[in-house]
């Protein structure tokens, strides 16, 4: 599929040249052209009946607001925004919704008549996909979120908080990124303990041995070389274990399964926030199906 740029949000006639539908959704982020949105959105438009084309846009940091002003010109409906983006689009909203505003990043907009509103879908297919990967319900769970610092991971954590978890362990390769998310959800949900480390300090291994749940929010596993943000030796055969990163056979997913840990990957996240997304856009659907297909063809 085509990948566009921010110059191309400059006239239908740009936009749209050699297609029979509209583009009116999309999802921006730097890099882009390798998401795996249109995969599943544009099947389930298709199935729905709704005459628009999902595509990628390459925007550059500082690009954001812009490209929203431009979207909303052109009848956009709405967009996805992934990495580096969330924290660029909370500020580019109108408004917020109330579980965005506490994750403190936005990964869906809807573009309404009167406001550009932002969500966050991410925790939702999070919760979904450890539910239907490792069977793991949140409340009452210890989870250790490596990463913590990025927006998918302090995403999940608020989430996490939001559905009851007894611990929330938050470790990241600078401490100082994790502190006022710590702070923010100790405010908000006092009978969840929080800690926080750095991903070499010595108290993580035991740490991450009590948790039920070890996700991986970093961004190692993109690369095939990247080693697992978590050592081994911290995995055993009693963890759930799953990975944000949506190519299989990372470090982390094989350290964990090696130890005979559960695993589940990021294709089932991409899933469900997808389709918790596409309900924000058009409220009443049910794009499950068509978007599983979707994502399993390619």
């Amino acid at each position: 599929m085509s990948l566009y740029s921010p110059d191309d949000l400059t006239s239908r006639e740009r936009l749209d040249a050699g297609h029979d539908k509209p583009a009116r959704l999309a999802v921006i982020g730097h890099p882009v052209a390798h998401s795996l949105s249109p995969r599943m959105h544009q099947p389930a438009l298709d199935e729905a009946g709704i005459d628009a084309r999902y595509i990628k846009v390459e925007v550059e940091p500082g690009q954001v607001a812009e490209t929203f002003r431009r979207m909303r010109e052109l009848g956009f409906a709405g967009c996805n925004v992934t990495v580096p983006h969330k924290f660029e689009a909370l500020a580019a909203c109108d408004e917020v919704d109330a579980g965005a505003a506490e994750m403190g990043v936005v990964n869906t907009v809807r573009f309404d008549a009167d406001a550009t509103r932002g969500f966050n879908t991410d925790g939702y297919g999070f919760e979904e996909a450890a539910r239907e990967t490792l069977g793991l319900p949140l409340g009452g769970a210890s989870v250790l979120i490596a990463g913590a610092g990025g927006g998918a991971g302090g995403a999940i954590a608020v989430h996490c908080a939001r559905q009851g978890v007894a611990r929330l362990i938050l470790a990241n390769r600078s401490v100082e990124k994790i502190e006022e998310l710590a702070d923010r959800i100790r405010a908000n949900h006092g009978g969840v303990e929080i800690l926080t480390a750095g991903l070499d300090d010595p108290r993580l291994e035991a740490w991450a041995k009590s948790a039920d749940l070890i996700v991986n929010t970093s961004s190692l596993g993109l690369k095939e070389s990247d080693p697992s943000p978590v050592p081994a030796a911290y995995f055993t055969s009693r963890h759930s274990a799953y990975d944000t990163i949506y190519r299989p056979g990372t470090a982390f997913q094989q350290a964990a399964a090696a130890a005979g840990a559960k695993v589940g990957t990021g294709r089932e996240m991409l899933l469900h926030q997808g389709v918790k997304a596409f309900q924000i856009w058009f409220p009443g659907t049910d794009p499950v199906a068509a978007m599983r297909h979707g994502l399993a063809a390619g």
